[in-house]
Formats: C-alpha cells, sequence, structure tokens
C-alpha cells in the first residue's frame, strides 16, 4: 500500500512531538502542512522563509531523524515557502528549496599525552583544560560534495578529494595540493573534503586554517615562548588542511615550524591538503625542502569551468534557492560569464534581488542589464586559446603553426609573445601555458617572458608588436 505524504508527515510529528517541548513544537511544526510525496522525497509548506531558515537551523537534526525512521535512509525533504505579493489580484506564489540534511561540523574532545612542559597546552582556537583540548575543526557545512559539481575542468582535484575523504593518510595523494585561479572552488574543494572526513570518520580531528591565520598564531608563540606547545598543538591534528598556502613565502620562520609539524604529520600517516593560487613550480620565496615536499603527492589545478558545468551550476543554485528560471538566461549567463564560479554566483544572486525587491519577473532583457553591469566593473580574463588566436592572426599565421616545433625565428616570437600574454593575462600556471601552447615545458615559459622583457626594450619594432597586441587583447 503506498503512503501518502500526509500520513508519513503524521508519523514525523509524533516522533518530533516526543522529543521537544510542547511549546516549540506548536510553534514551529502544527503550521506545517504536507504537500506532497515522490520518491521517498517528502515536500511540506512553511508559511515563510524566516520559518524555513528557524527549522533548518534549529530543528534540522531532529527532521532528519524523524524522515529516516519513518521513510529509510533515501528520505528527502523539500520546503515549499508560501510568500505572498504585492498584488492582491496575483495568487501567493511558492519558493522549493531542499532540505541541507547537515548540521554544523561538531567541535572534538582530543586526550593529549602531557609531555611538554606545561600542563596546559596552548590550543590557537580555545583556552585548553588541562586534559583535553576541544578543537573546532572551522569547516564550513555548507561546503560539501553535494554542490562541488564535477566537470572537465576540475575532476582530476575532485576525485583526488573523494579519495582523500575516503582514506584519509592512506593514498598516494599526501599531501593533496589544489591550486587554480581565484574563484574557481580550491576553498569550497578543501571544506568539502573536510566535511566528508567528519561525516565518514566523526573520531578523526580535522582542522582547517588560513595560512595567513597560521602565521598569526606563530608569530603570538613566540611571543609567549610557547612555540613547542605551537607545534605539539599541530601535530596531534588527523588531518590539517591549510588554504592559501603560497601566503608563506618570505616567512622563514613561519616555514620551518610548517617544516616540522607537516613532517611529523607526513610520517605518522596523517593527511595533509594544501591549496594556493600557484603551482609549487611557480612559488617563489618557499624554501625548496618544503617545495620538493609539496610534490610528494598530487597537484591538481582547476580550471575555468567549461560551458556545459556553468550551466550545471547556474541550474544547481537555482535549485537550492528555491528559484525557477526559464533556459534561455540560464545559456546567457553561461555565454556571458565565463572568468570563475564566484562572478557567476554573483550574477545569480543579483538578478534573482534585482527580480526580488522590483517585484519584476526574470527576464532576458533584465539579464542583460546585470550582466552588462557585471562584467564592466569586473577586470575581464581572456583564454589562452583566444590569445594564441589574436597572436596568430597578427601575425598571418593559423594556431597550429604557432604550436609547431619550428624554430622559424619570425614563428618563435610569435609563440613567445603568446606565452608572454598568456602569464600577464590569465591566472595559469606556466605549466598550464607550455602545456596549452605546444606542449612546452614551464622553463620555456619563464625564458619566452624573459625575451620578450628583454626585446621589448632594445627592439623598437618588437616593442611595437606587444604595444599592438596589448591593445587588441584589452578590447
Amino acid at each position: 500500500m503506498t503512503i501518502t505524504a500526509q500520513a508519513a508527515w503524521d508519523k514525523c510529528l509524533s516522533f518530533i512531538e516526543d522529543n521537544i517541548n510542547p511549546q516549540a513544537y506548536k510553534t514551529w511544526f502544527e503550521p506545517i502542512k504536507a504537500v506532497k510525496l515522490v520518491d521517498n522525497a517528502l515536500s511540506i509548506q512553511v508559511p515563510s522563509k524566516f520559518f524555513y531558515e528557524w527549522l533548518e537551523e534549529h530543528y534540522v537534526e531532529l527532521l532528519k531523524i524523524a524522515l529516516v525512521r519513518q521513510l529509510g535512509d533515501n528520505a528527502k525533504l523539500l520546503y515549499v515557502i508560501r510568500m505572498e505579493n504585492a498584488k492582491e489580484d496575483n495568487d501567493p506564489f511558492t519558493e522549493n528549496i531542499p532540505s541541507t540534511n547537515r548540521g554544523t561540523v561538531q567541535s572534538q574532545n582530543v586526550g593529549i599525552p602531557l609531555k611538554s612542559k606545561s600542563p596546559e597546552l596552548k590550543n590557537p582556537f580555545v583556552i585548553p583544560g588541562i586534559r583535553d583540548v576541544k578543537i573546532d575543526s572551522q569547516l564550513n557545512s555548507n561546503y560539501n560534495f553535494d554542490n562541488f559539481l564535477e566537470g572537465d575542468s576540475n575532476r582530476l582535484a575532485r576525485s583526488a578529494g573523494m579519495a582523500v575523504a575516503n582514506k584519509p593518510g592512506g593514498t598516494s595523494f599526501n599531501p593533496l595540493l589544489i591550486f587554480g585561479g581565484v574563484g574557481l572552488g580550491k576553498t569550497h574543494l578543501a571544506h568539502a573534503i573536510g566535511v566528508e572526513i567528519k561525516d565518514k570518520f566523526p573520531d578523526k580531528t580535522v582542522l582547517y586554517i588560513s595560512a595567513e591565520k597560521f602565521t598569526q598564531q606563530y608569530i603570538e608563540s613566540v611571543k609567549k615562548n610557547n612555540r613547542n606547545d605551537f607545534i605539539h598543538f599541530y601535530q596531534i591534528i588527523d588531518v590539517l588542511i591549510v588554504d592559501d598556502i603560497q601566503l608563506l613565502s618570505g616567512k622563514a620562520g613561519t616555514q620551518d615550524v610548517f617544516f616540522h609539524i607537516f613532517n611529523h604529520l607526513h610520517q605518522n600517516g596523517k593527511q595533509v591538503i594544501l591549496t594556493s593560487d600557484k603551482a609549487p613550480v611557480d612559488m617563489q620565496d618557499i624554501e625548496q625542502r618544503l617545495l620538493s615536499r609539496f610534490k610528494w603527492g598530487l597537484s591538481a589545478e582547476l580550471n575555468q569551468p567549461d560551458f556545459e558545468t556553468r550551466i550545471s551550476i547556474i541550474k544547481n543554485k537555482l535549485y537550492r534557492d528555491g528559484v525557477n528560471m526559464p533556459d534561455d538566461i540560464i545559456e546567457f549567463l553561461a555565454h556571458n560569464i565565463k572568468t570563475n564560479i564566484r562572478e557567476l554566483e554573483g550574477a545569480i544572486i543579483s538578478l534573482i534581488a534585482h527580480s526580488s525587491f522590483n517585484k519584476k519577473d526574470v527576464t532576458i532583457e533584465l539579464a542583460r542589464t546585470i550582466v552588462q553591469n557585471y562584467v564592466k566593473n569586473t577586470k575581464r580574463e581572456v583564454s589562452i586559446e583566444y590569445i594564441q588566436k589574436v597572436v596568430s592572426d597578427y601575425f598571418q599565421m593559423d594556431v597550429e603553426t604557432l604550436q609547431s616545433k619550428t624554430r622559424k625565428r619570425h614563428i618563435v616570437q610569435a609563440r613567445q609573445l603568446a606565452m608572454f600574454f598568456a602569464k600577464k593575462l590569465t591566472k595559469a600556471s606556466l605549466a598550464s601555458i607550455g602545456s596549452k601552447i605546444g606542449k612546452r615545458d614551464h622553463a620555456t615559459v619563464l625564458h619566452a617572458c624573459k625575451t620578450v622583457d628583454n626585446l621589448s626594450m632594445t627592439d623598437k619594432q618588437f616593442k611595437k608588436y606587444v604595444e599592438d597586441l596589448h591593445k587588441k587583447l584589452s578590447l
């Protein structure tokens, strides 16, 4: 016999009523109406967006337990939010928003062997007790694998992240270094790995920290003369995630202490995850002994998402925000905002806000206005492919000739100019630029950039090439 939405919700309510106080039940659960039940996904109607947010913040775990008890492990919860329109002649419209089904990542008490001189270990995050240190993982549970969509631009990094999450410290991806330009999802993926590990291995101590905060903590530990306690704290972590590791550049003391922490964790089978806006080979003022360790595991690059991935990102964002949007507008956004995911999501938020506040439908004209304002105020980043085409057209050759192995002087110079502008105008690594421009290595790209700089100062004709191409690529 097929169970109805109302019957399923009534049984959930019976369980919920037994587990919270009567006033809370009357306030937050009695006004809810069951709408439909399809494929173990129960839709419930709530009176307002605030109501939905309160349930998600305070009762998501209780709702999850009640649903699983009634509908099984694959149970899902969807909120239908009834929104009152300003005009009385219109029927109220609704938003459909999925439950996160996820609470915050819990802090963890860790027993400490008392080997240090001080009976208290100086936890950089909280004031510790004598025997236990309460470690807040600093993870954001909203950054998870469910909303980190896979595409050609991130498949290697995402797959490696999943492998690490399933077996932290037990794969050859240790350390896992995720690198790429601004807004491509490095921090999101790092958090997602940590959140997944905490889901699968609740007893593991996971800690996310930015390199900048790590440096501040180290400086503070030196001032207070407890450097050893600082090192000891980090050596008890099972999974250490350090964001923007390139910010350790030029900080000799911080690099030295991180070197000792890294060695201890790696030798003891603990997992290290790093993010950077540069590949290891492009990092400046980082000690060679650290760089060599960064290369022990896997370096995975995040690139700009392709058109199909951008479409998926927009649809996923709209689904999670409970917004319906015509396909032609989704495709327009995906075609026109290509640089990074953060800008794409920002444009979507702006579009929804303009539509909501002005009580207007989302139209292609509104989308065009938002994109024009957005792109106009955002520095445009061109692609390596586009740079090669512009340079090839300028020198009246095809891209295949520019990428070829020939050593003819005019072709070599065109290739060097393409590499120079790729480094100047994109966030791609030297290795990535070399790979895309004729399968060269990073050293060739570095040499090309130096050659262009030198010739620009000594050869008037070559300087004109640089100026002309700069104008064309800046349009």
